[in-house]
């Protein structure tokens, strides 16, 4: 070919190292191939998953933990149906993954040949875009749109579906064109900030709330320092937990269905909220009396308030950080009067050991750990129990909540942050659905300690349906033995059965930094507590 000419999958992955992505989390398969060819000869580091599953999950914690864009790749047909469930996850909870599929040949698709299906037809409602593309040119241009949009647009997956033929097909380099990164900058207009302005000088009883928009802006220390300058209390979303330290004295902890009593009373009891990166979903506003709203987000879709500003929240804050706000000198004493913990007894010395025991031993001995949940009884005691530090250090599938997302989501936290320890706290359900990533804990000698809260049953459903069906059905496990299987991986394990004894368990855990696991048995009978808010 000619010197200034390139394959489409080699022009994809010159862009990807443009973007700084240094991991790829993927299963390769006869359709990706040119891509997997381009990536041998590249910086790119392919991590081999299990399971395509698992391949997004990790995608989606890699993302998270980093508050960086994640990338996962999957072949066509089977592989790529294999991504749909964490594809759909990240897509509830606005995780900006790039997706890269392959595809039977250009001049079979449609025909219903092996492996042939329509795969946008399937990505299309979990994703904010989905391109069938068709010309190497197409592809070139989507990716490079895909970070511009992921960068400062709306959050989410993106993805890129291309046939075999197309990614071997040959294209003018030019095409790639000036990789360079565009200063875009929302503007938000003089009479809209004016507005902006009077309704915060205004308030008397101002509440910040933060969602994980703010931890996706990197607006941490300025959202810090906003707050502390006009001592306005701060609560946040479930997903924008970490973005002030829960031990901040400006801090009123989750707002909503499972929040806290100064939270909840913050938001029943505020004149004005400025929501940072939220949204009001039904569980968030359970915890919001009657108040004005400013609500700042870059997805236009979710704005809601008296005032909807589309806007990167680190810009928004720069813009109004000399605003003078003159708050009730008693309003942060009143919200601080309220607890910004929940109320959970975890003193309980006898045997079977009460998962909020357990829960509570781990994460005192996590310390500064990345702590990754699934689904089940189990997230909602470290929901309870757990005070986030630091964003992006309490990872969880909020929006979806798939079983078997906590081992694959540990693998990408521990790629985004190689110098943490990582725990992830699993059911015995949870871990069965993608415990084949421990092979890939093993290969790659991640410091990731499983934690797997062994009831013997899938425990929510088995109280949901005590609750509403006066009886259980197929909720009880026979598991397997899981040190042995642990072990079977070469993974180190131990079993704990007593109060006490997960601590040192943990302790002794981390301290190794290398793969771990403890199974720990817990009473079969404890049920989770039903949420309640404060008025």
């Amino acid at each position: 070919m000619e010197s200034n000419t390139l394959r489409c999958a080699d022009a994809l992955v010159k862009i990807l190292e443009f973007n700084s992505v240094k991991f790829i989390f993927g299963h390769p398969g006869e359709q990706i191939l040119p891509f997997y060819d381009a990536m041998r000869q590249s910086k790119l580091k392919h991590i081999l998953m299990r399971h395509e599953q698992g391949a997004a999950h990790a995608a989606d914690g890699y993302s998270r933990a980093s508050a960086d864009v994640g990338v996962c790749t999957a072949t066509g047909g089977p592989g790529a149906m294999n991504l749909v469930m964490g594809i759909a996850t990240a897509y509830k909870d606005s995780v900006p993954l790039i997706v890269i599929t392959g595809d039977v040949p250009t001049d079979i698709k449609g025909k219903n040949e092996f492996q042939d299906v329509d795969i946008c037809a399937v990505f299309k409602p979990i994703t904010i875009e989905s391109f069938d593309i068709k010309t190497p040119e197409e592809g070139i241009l989507a990716l490079k749109g895909a970070f511009e949009t992921i960068k400062y647009h709306k959050k989410g997956p993106i993805h890129l579906n291309f046939p075999k033929d197309v990614l071997e097909n040959y294209v003018d380099e030019s095409i790639i064109g000036s990789l360079k990164d565009e200063n875009y900058q929302q503007k938000v207009d003089y009479n809209t900030l004016k507005n902006i302005f009077k309704l915060l000088e205004n308030s008397k009883n101002p509440l910040i709330l933060a969602g994980a928009g703010a931890i996706w802006s990197h607006a941490s220390d300025i959202l810090l320092k906003f707050a502390k300058n006009h001592d306005i209390p701060v609560a946040t979303t479930y997903h924008g937990r970490g973005i002030i330290s829960e031990e901040n004295s400006l801090s009123a902890g989750m707002i909503g269905l499972r929040g806290t009593d100064a939270a909840n009373y913050a938001g029943k009891n505020c004149d004005l909220i400025l929501g940072l990166g939220c949204r009001f979903s039904e569980r968030t506003k359970v915890g919001i009396g009657n108040c004005k709203i400013i609500h700042v987000n870059l997805d236009e879709g979710v704005l809601d308030g008296d005032i909807k500003i589309q806007s990167d929240i680190k810009e928004f804050l720069e813009m109004i950080m000399d605003v003078q706000i003159k708050p009730n000198k008693m309003w942060l004493l009143k919200v601080q009067k309220h607890s910004n913990r929940s109320h959970i007894d975890t003193n309980y010395p006898d045997i079977p050991i009460k998962p909020q025991t357990a829960i509570k031993e781990i994460l005192v001995a996590s310390n500064d750990s990345i702590i990754v949940n699934d689904a089940g009884t189990h997230t909602t005691w470290v929901t309870l129990l757990i005070s986030v530090k630091t964003p992006s250090s309490l990872l969880f599938s909020g929006g979806f909540g798939p079983m078997g997302y906590g081992i694959p989501g540990a693998i990408g936290a521990a790629f985004a942050n190689p110098d943490k320890n990582v725990v992830a706290v699993v059911g015995d359900g949870d871990f069965q659905m993608t415990s084949q990533e421990l092979a890939t804990i093993n290969e790659y000698d991640l410091p990731i300690l499983v934690c797997i809260i062994n009831n013997s049953s899938l425990r929510i459903i088995k109280q949901w349906q005590d609750r509403y069906y006066g009886k259980c059905y197929q909720v009880e496990l026979e598991n397997p033995d899981f040190i042995l299987l642990s072990e079977a991986y070469h993974i180190p394990a131990m079993k704990v059965d007593s109060p006490g004894q997960i601590s040192s368990a943990v302790y002794k855990a981390l301290s190794f930094k290398k793969p771990y696991l403890i199974e720990i048995v817990v009473d079969k009978n404890e049920e989770i507590p039903l949420p309640e808010v404060s008025k």
